[in-house]
């Protein structure tokens, strides 16, 4: 996209390398403070009406607070909540590296901004609550899945499955809370996804445009032929029953197909 270019090339200095590597260690840091200071992760969720009350760094924070610690209770000393974490920070290692080979660190980082702007504004809409960025990173699997449709993960550690089939069961889980969630979910699902919808909207209407253009051609290159399709042609004269719909054709010996005027004796 030629605005992501121009972006890049002005200011393209401010990309972060290794961004998902970062917050996922800074993920896991949080984690291992929760088991000591539970207190202070409450103090880094995104909150807007503490944000409204001089909190700003929760504008930043709680893209570094695990989606496992907002169920409540103490999921810090479960032994399947530490599994589960496991695979959420390897997935974002995993995606964010395959996205910035793809992309580069500086538009890694403009999707995942771009994201938190989204989850910030979902947050405000919504009235209250305390938003992870599970849905933030979402958009990242997704983006990845885009991209990467064909490589095989392992769902749970033991089920192979492409990483298409794995987006497209997600898609219909969020497609379900779309239609059955409040408002709040539904805003907040739309909103958290700008970043995939900014970086790959044009390209999908770019696509779908130009296929309907192709069928279009195609259409009335089948109608253009169906219309020169004729039934008889003579061998000889080459007319056929378009030309005089009078004629008469035989087929003589040969296969050949002659007009009365010309048929063979």
């Amino acid at each position: 996209m030629s605005w992501m270019n121009w972006l890049e090339a002005r200011i393209g200095f401010l990309g972060i390398p290794r961004l998902m590597q970062l917050i996922a260690v800074l993920n896991g840091f949080v984690y291992l403070l929760d088991i000591f200071q539970p207190s202070y992760v409450r103090a880094l969720v995104l909150i807007p009406e503490r944000i409204l009350h001089g909190e700003v760094w929760r504008l930043v924070s709680y893209i570094f607070v695990p989606q496992v610690l907002l169920r409540g209770g103490n999921p810090s000393l479960q032994p399947l909540s530490l599994l589960f974490l496991f695979g959420y920070l390897w997935l974002l290692v995993w995606t964010g590296d395959a996205l910035e080979h793809a992309w580069g660190a500086f538009r890694v980082t403009l999707f995942y901004f771009l994201g938190m702007v989204g989850v910030t504004v979902a947050a405000f809409f919504s009235g209250g609550g305390a938003l992870s960025a599970f849905l933030l990173n979402f958009s990242l699997f997704f983006a990845f899945a885009t991209l990467y449709p064909d490589v095989q993960i392992y769902v749970l550690f033991v089920l192979p499955l492409k990483v298409k089939w794995v987006a497209l069961v997600s898609l219909a889980l969020l497609v379900m809370q779309m239609f059955w969630g409040s408002l709040s979910t539904k805003a907040a699902i739309l909103v958290s996804f700008l970043n995939y919808f900014v970086f790959f909207g044009p390209a999908a209407y770019a696509k779908l445009r130009d296929r309907s253009a192709t069928d279009i051609r195609r259409r009335r290159f089948e109608s253009k032929a169906f219309a020169e399709e004729t039934l008889h042609r003579c061998a000889v004269c080459k007319r056929t029953e378009k030309d005089n719909p009078e004629l008469e054709f035989r087929v003589s010996r040969n296969d050949e197909e002659y007009c009365l005027d010309h048929l063979p004796k």
